[in-house]
């Protein structure tokens, strides 16, 4: 299960990183280029581990990005700011409302891979 969340997330950032590049607002995420460039590391990272490597680490990779991209989503709704919650990290992201509903779901499904696991 995994090697399988790896392999689709994998793609899914990808797509979301390069998509960003031409449409910084897509789904009402705050998208810029260290945003951009981040779904895309994550995404290539997350396909390594998909294709071609073991299944305990893709287990360890679901689990890990699972607990950060949970924590960021959490930590961006409490501590942002006004109606669309916006929290800064660094001077290079700003994230709003949608941004920490699509990272607590992804730190979920992520989770979900980790846990399942399994050999796939």
């Amino acid at each position: 299960m995994a090697k399988t969340v790896c392999k689709l997330l994998g793609v899914i950032f990808v797509i979301v990183g390069i998509a960003g590049f031409v449409q910084p607002g897509l789904l009402g995420a705050h998208l810029n280029l260290a945003h951009n460039l981040v779904h895309i590391v994550s995404g290539a990272i997350a396909l390594y581990f998909g294709f071609a490597g073991s299944a305990g680490a893709a287990r360890g990779f679901c689990l890990l990005f699972g607990i950060v991209y949970l924590l960021l989503g959490i930590v961006g709704w409490f501590m942002g700011t006004g109606a669309d919650h916006m929290f800064a990290v660094g001077n290079l992201l700003m994230l709003g409302k949608v941004d920490h509903i699509i990272h607590v779901l992804l730190g979920v499904i992520f989770l979900a891979g980790g846990a399942l696991g399994g050999k796939d």
